[in-house]
């Protein structure tokens, strides 16, 4: 007579079937709808205690502008914490906001 198999030992085989998760890169537009040059961007997952490096490097974006932001942290995560910062002369104050990249098409930040 046959044994059944356990519901663990399913989870089990299935799992090893199905290999390791890839990570895919999160992509997305950037809109600066403020009247003021955006200089800084830096985003972390969700819990992280420190910000990731600033993604426009030496790069701003100046009002009105669209850059296409990719993430490609290796991680499998969708719910990211964002940072904004602005120039010097700009009367607007950091802003963060929290989104999620993998259904994010595009995001326009506002004054």
């Amino acid at each position: 007579m046959k044994k059944p198999l356990s519901i663990a030992a399913c989870a089990a085989a299935l799992a090893l079937l199905a290999g390791p998760a890839i990570a895919e890169d999160l992509v997305f537009e950037l809109k600066n709808g403020t009247g003021s040059t955006l200089t800084a961007f830096y985003t972390s997952p969700v819990g992280e205690d420190r910000w990731e490096e600033d993604v426009f490097g030496d790069q701003v974006l100046e009002p009105g502008e669209s850059i296409e932001i990719t993430i490609a942290d290796g991680r499998d995560v969708c719910q990211y914490d964002m940072r904004f910062e602005f120039s010097e002369d700009s009367a607007l104050d950091t802003t963060t906001d929290t989104q999620n990249l993998c259904e994010l098409g595009s995001y326009t930040i506002h004054e």
